[in-house]
């Protein structure tokens, strides 16, 4: 079985690749992010105009008719340029109410950049563009619900992540539309992990590029620092990590587009394996980096620190380990006999 990216799948992935290396340098990330603005609205419409907001969706809802792999390969090059922009958090929205029916405006103007949509799984993880967001998708228990929000309801917190606004979503004294029940939150679920894991592929991918083009340019005792065992070693971790990521977020792509009975399984796997290796990455690629690497003059911090909010985003590796279990356990309860 054959599981590279098919032609057109990679077609996309160099197009996407050339688009945010074009709109989403390092240089215009910081740009974006000293100005403290809530998104880099020229590449926002860029990625509108490309149909990336609507990549899931079939044509006649106004979308390009793609699927789940489709979307992870934008996703997992948004995390490999830390793109300021709310790419995952309208696909997801789109694709929930597209799913619930009754709200093809909403849905429209989610898909055409018109509306910025913020999604939550828990109140304790600060929500990426919550303050600037129009509606909210979140899950409460076993249900899916809408929140209408307005631009401003949410202040913006102070965070380490300086390339989007982070907020908290308090549904407490919110009006709020349930639009799907258990099913629906397991969708959510496993739809947001799989998406975060990709974009955290693309950042642990990113970080480990930096590291070892760092190790063949600094030279210590008269050799590249690449040369020394100890950084080899590093590094050749860094890319068992960034490969299981890759192959665990692609599985999960795809068992999702395929509705495959293991999708949640998929899901849970990637989450854990890209939460937890994005850690190890992140840290080796410090350690590579030396004393540069911890000033925020280098641009590895700002992939270090969106890896670390999305490491948590739709569950970090505990508490996926945990599900995992959960989904472990009840695949193997016995079936009761039929009298």
């Amino acid at each position: 079985m054959d599981f590279d990216l098919s032609d057109d799948q990679r077609a996309l992935q160099d197009a996407a690749a050339a688009l945010l290396d074009s709109l989403a340098s390092t240089e215009n990330v910081r740009g974006t992010a000293g100005k403290e603005e809530a998104y880099d609205t020229a590449l926002w419409s860029a990625m509108v105009e490309q149909g990336w907001t609507g990549i899931e969706l079939a044509e006649d809802e106004g979308g390009l008719g793609f699927g789940t792999v489709e979307a992870a390969v934008l996703a997992e090059q948004v995390g490999r340029h830390v793109a300021p922009a709310p790419f995952i958090e309208n696909l997801l929205a789109a694709g929930v109410l597209a799913n619930a029916g009754g709200h093809d405006k909403l849905v429209e103007r989610l898909v055409s950049g018109d509306a910025i949509a913020c999604v939550a799984w828990r109140p304790d993880v600060p929500v990426p563009y919550a303050p600037v967001a129009d509606v909210a998708v979140a899950m409460r228990e076993e249900e899916v619900l809408l929140v209408e929000l307005q631009p401003g309801d949410i202040a913006r917190e102070p965070a380490m992540d300086l390339t989007r606004p982070l907020g908290w979503l308090r549904l407490d004294g919110r009006s709020a539309e349930a639009i799907g029940g258990a099913a629906e939150a397991v969708n959510f679920l496993d739809r947001g992990a799989t998406l975060y894991a990709a974009a955290l592929l693309g950042e642990a991918a990113r970080a480990l590029e930096m590291a070892t083009e760092y190790a063949k340019e600094r030279v210590q005792f008269g050799k590249p620092i690449g040369s020394f065992q100890a950084v080899k070693h590093r590094c050749a971790d860094m890319l068992v990590d960034v490969e299981g990521m890759r192959s665990t977020a692609y599985w999960a792509a795809w068992a999702l587009g395929a509705d495959d009975s293991e999708a949640s399984l998929a899901a849970s796997t990637a989450k854990t394996w890209c939460s937890d290796a994005a850690r190890r990455v992140m840290a080796s690629a410090l350690q590579v980096h030396g004393g540069i690497g911890f000033t925020w003059e280098h641009d590895l911090h700002l992939f270090l620190k969106r890896s670390q909010l999305d490491q948590s985003m739709f569950g970090d590796g505990a508490y996926h380990r945990e599900r995992l279990g959960t989904l472990l356990r009840e695949s193997l309860e016995p079936t009761p006999p039929v009298c």
